[in-house]
C-alpha cells in the first residue's frame, strides 16, 4: 500500500486531520505543531489527541509526521535565536507525546556566516539537550536546498550532526525531494546512484520519510520553491520512479505541493493510481 498523505491545518484539532486525511484519499498526514512563522502554540485537549490515535489504528493509517516552525534556527549566531529554538523544539517534543510513536521533522537552520562545521556542532548540541530516553517520537532531519547558509544541504552534514547525537536511536531523516533536487542531487536521472550515497554516507536505515514536491526551479538552483506533482522540473515519470523504488516504497510520503484541499486530492489519486 502507498503511505502518502497530505498536509494539513492543525487549526480544527488532531481527529479533524485524520478525518481530512481519509476524506481526500490519504493514509498518513503532516502538520504544524504551531505557527509555522510564530511560536504560539494551541492548547492540547488530550481526548482529541486519544482519539486521533484510535482512528489511526482504525483506518490502518502510517505514522504522522509534525513539522517544527520555519522561525526556528538551532545554529543561529544569537544566543536568544539558539535559546528560542531549543525551548520550542523541547516544549513541542512534550506535546507529541499525546501522540505517542510518530515523527517530528524540523529544518536544520542556517549558520549565517559562523560555518558549516559551527553549525553542525550547535544543532548537535541542542538535540543532546532536548532528546530524552523515554520520548517515542522519532526527530527528523530535513534535506536541504543549500540556499544561503543552510546546513543540512549534503549528506555529509546530515551524517555529521547525527554522529554527534547520543541518543542516536531517537533520530532519523526526512528527504525533500525538491529540496535534494536544488541541491545537487539528481533524483531524475540517477536515483538509484543519489540512494547508494545517502545509503554509503549516512544508512537508508535512517531515513524514515520522504516530502514529495516537484521543484519549480532547475536542477542544482539552490532554491526552495515547490511546485505541484508532474508540473516541475523533476516531472511525474521520476516522483513515479520514486514512489515505486524498492527502497523506498514502504516509506511515508508527505505532500506539500502548492495546494488546497481538492489538488491534494488529485495528486493523492494520481499517485495511487501508478503506484506498482
Amino acid at each position: 500500500m502507498l503511505n502518502i498523505g497530505a498536509h494539513l491545518s492543525s487549526s480544527k484539532g488532531f481527529l479533524a486531520m485524520g478525518k481530512t486525511a481519509k476524506e481526500i484519499g490519504a493514509n498518513t498526514f503532516q502538520f504544524f505543531t504551531r505557527n509555522p512563522r510564530g511560536s504560539k502554540a494551541k492548547e492540547i485537549d488530550p481526548q482529541d489527541a486519544k482519539a486521533l490515535v484510535e482512528f489511526m489504528k482504525e483506518k490502518g493509517f502510517a505514522r504522522v509526521l509534525a513539522h517544527a516552525p520555519y522561525t526556528l534556527n538551532p545554529c543561529s549566531a544569537k544566543e536568544e535565536t539558539r535559546e528560542f529554538a531549543h525551548l520550542t523544539m523541547e516544549d513541542d517534543l512534550k506535546r507529541m507525546e499525546y501522540v505517542p510513536g510518530n515523527m517530528y521533522n524540523f529544518h536544520p537552520g542556517s549558520h549565517v556566516g559562523q560555518g558549516s562545521e559551527e553549525g553542525v556542532r550547535q544543532i548537535t548540541a541542542l538535540l543532546n539537550e532536548i532528546l530524552k530516553e523515554e520520548m517515542t517520537t522519532t526527530v527528523l532531519l530535513e534535506t536541504m536546498s543549500g540556499k544561503g547558509t543552510e546546513v543540512g544541504r549534503s549528506f555529509e552534514e546530515l551524517h555529521a550532526i547525527i554522529e554527534g547525537v547520543e541518543l542516536k536511536e531517537k533520530m532519523g531523516v526526512c528527504l525533500d525531494t525538491c529540496h535534494v533536487y536544488d541541491a545537487g542531487y539528481d533524483i531524475v536521472n540517477h536515483l538509484d546512484e543519489v540512494l547508494e550515497e545517502f545509503d554509503r554516507i549516512v544508512g537508508l536505515d535512517r531515513l524514515k520519510a520522504i516530502h514529495l514536491n516537484d521543484s519549480k526551479n532547475p536542477f542544482e538552483s539552490h532554491k526552495d520553491r515547490h511546485e505541484k506533482i508532474g508540473k516541475g522540473s523533476i516531472g511525474l515519470e521520476a516522483m513515479v520512479r520514486i514512489i515505486n523504488h524498492p527502497k523506498l516504497k514502504h516509506l511515508p510520503f508527505y505532500l506539500e505541493t502548492p495546494n488546497e484541499q481538492p489538488g491534494y486530492q488529485e495528486e493523492i489519486t494520481l499517485l495511487r493510481g501508478r503506484y506498482e
